[in-house]
C-alpha cells in the first residue's frame, strides 16, 4: 500500500508479467481522500500485446497511514471518454 499519493499505481503484474500496464496519471485531488485520474492498457494474454488505451477514476483514503482504494469508475472506451469531455466542456465553458 502507498503511503505517499505519488506512489499510487494500477500497474498489476502476475508471475513477473505486468498485466495492467499505467501509461499516465493526474492527481485530481490530494488530501485523505485522493482522486486520481489514469490512462493505462491491458494485456491480451492471447496475443501477447497490449490492448487500446483506457480510463480511469479511482477514489483512495487515508487511513493509519496508507491509501486505499475506495471506489473507480471505469471509462469504457475513448468514444465514453469523449463525451464526457464534451459534457463537462459544456457544463463549465
Amino acid at each position: 500500500m502507498a503511503t505517499n499519493v505519488d506512489e499510487i499505481t494500477i500497474n498489476y503484474s502476475e508471475e513477473n508479467q505486468l498485466i495492467v500496464k499505467e501509461l499516465d496519471k493526474v492527481i485530481l485531488s490530494k488530501g485523505a481522500w485522493t482522486t486520481i485520474i489514469f490512462r493505462y492498457q491491458e494485456l491480451n494474454r492471447a496475443k501477447g500485446e497490449y490492448g487500446p488505451e483506457k480510463f480511469t477514476i479511482r477514489r483512495y483514503q487515508k487511513v493509519d497511514g496508507t491509501y486505499r482504494p475506495k471506489s473507480k469508475f471505469n471509462i469504457s472506451s475513448q468514444a465514453q471518454a469523449q463525451k464526457i469531455v464534451d459534457a463537462l466542456h459544456g457544463w463549465i465553458g
